[in-house]
């Protein structure tokens, strides 16, 4: 039976490879793999795994201007999805969804959505 990671990943960015140490003899698996919720730490690689002991895990603090532009908008989406999920508001995408399901509602006014369930 194979390992679960405890939390849901993004699967098409899953990719694991052995490295061989010709030196040594020894193989290391790599897993590299990124979290669909990447706001939090996780206590274990796989189910059933020893707890990673979180309060040693020292986060680098960083400038956001240090950042090239694509990553400094993730880090500053990501902060404000943070923000917004602590005060009860809707995160970035939620909202971005939202608003358009009411520009498509908008434009058309002749269908009922008077019993649809959103998701």
């Amino acid at each position: 039976m194979g390992k679960k990671f405890p939390k849901e990943i993004k699967t098409p960015e899953f990719v694991w490879t052995i490295e061989l140490n010709e030196f040594t003899n020894e193989k290391t698996l790599n897993i590299t793999c990124e979290k669909m919720n990447q706001m939090e730490w996780w206590e274990f690689m796989f189910e059933g795994d020893q707890k990673i002991n979180l309060d040693k895990i020292n986060a680098e603090q960083s400038n956001l201007g240090d950042l090239d532009g694509e990553t400094r908008q993730t880090v500053e989406k990501m902060m404000y999805d943070q923000r917004a999920k602590a005060s009860g508001q809707p995160t970035a995408d939620e909202k971005l969804k939202k608003d358009k399901l009411g520009e498509f509602m908008k434009a058309h006014p002749e269908m009922d959505f008077s019993k649809a369930k959103f998701c």
